[in-house]
């Protein structure tokens, strides 16, 4: 006999079978089971699951989990919403000092394109904060983990952007307006967006930030400097001129 889930304000652990069968459902892209639990299960559209290190996840999270790029993700997405799921539900880490990320967050970092304009068709809070590294926007974690696919839609759909998010998009117009700004970013944030913008492969705001006097040699995330940053963009013109400019690499 099957079980009724658990209130909405309760969990189900990810070992539970009804989590094991929505989740698999979610996962396969499968419409009609998933349809058909949340029909049998109602509660199931808001309750959380709990993985084996505490963290406790929406549905809507399921379906952006990495790597993302479920099959049929959108249509779930749309089912799950129709039968109640937020789609701004904060992720709740074990550790209280870890990244409430939203489900829009995930997809922005499995660079899910389908997902994103599910969510945000759906509701999502295309601004909500809850990033990895810097507690911002889906555009944060787009960014930070290199997904421009996901941060061009998001761009796209409105998103906002700082200084290094346009950096990094090659957004000269507003890298311009952030840096004449009053007050102007500090020395620490345009070297910060310089770095950002030769990980985006963006020689045109890269050049806007030198001028400003940004450090070329500075070592940033996944302690590289921006020349080893630009070889992972795979930009060699942009390489080149890094090292026209005094630009030097940390890794071989």
């Amino acid at each position: 006999m099957a079980h009724e889930p658990a209130s909405p304000g309760e969990p189900l652990q990810i070992a539970d079978p009804r989590a094991v069968a929505i989740v698999t459902g979610i996962q396969l892209g499968d419409e009609r089971a998933v349809q058909r639990w949340l029909v049998e299960h109602p509660s199931l559209a808001t309750v959380r699951i709990v993985d084996e290190h505490g963290v406790a996840r929406s549905l809507l999270h399921v379906a952006a989990d990495w790597p993302g790029h479920y099959p049929n993700v959108a249509r779930i997405v749309r089912v799950l919403i129709a039968a109640g799921a937020d789609p701004n539900a904060a992720l709740r880490p074990a550790d209280p000092a870890g990244a409430p990320e939203t489900p829009l967050h995930w997809a922005a970092s499995s660079d899910d394109v389908n997902l994103i304009d599910a969510l945000l068709d759906g509701g999502a809070d295309i601004d909500a904060p809850g990033a990895v590294f810097t507690g911002g926007s889906a555009m944060s974690d787009a960014v930070v983990f290199a997904q421009f696919h996901a941060a061009r839609r998001l761009l796209e759909r409105g998103a906002s952007t700082t200084l290094w998010q346009a950096a990094a998009l090659g957004l000269a117009e507003r890298v311009t307006a952030w840096c004449d700004a009053t007050p102007a970013p500090s020395h620490e944030e345009i070297t910060n967006a310089f770095w950002h913008a030769c990980r985006g492969g963006q020689q045109i705001t890269a050049a806007l930030l030198l001028e400003r006097g940004a450090d070329i040699n500075w070592v940033g995330h996944d302690h590289k400097r921006p020349l080893d940053a630009a070889h992972d963009s795979g930009d060699h013109d942009l390489m080149i001129w890094l090292e026209s400019n005094g630009g030097t690499r940390l890794r071989g």
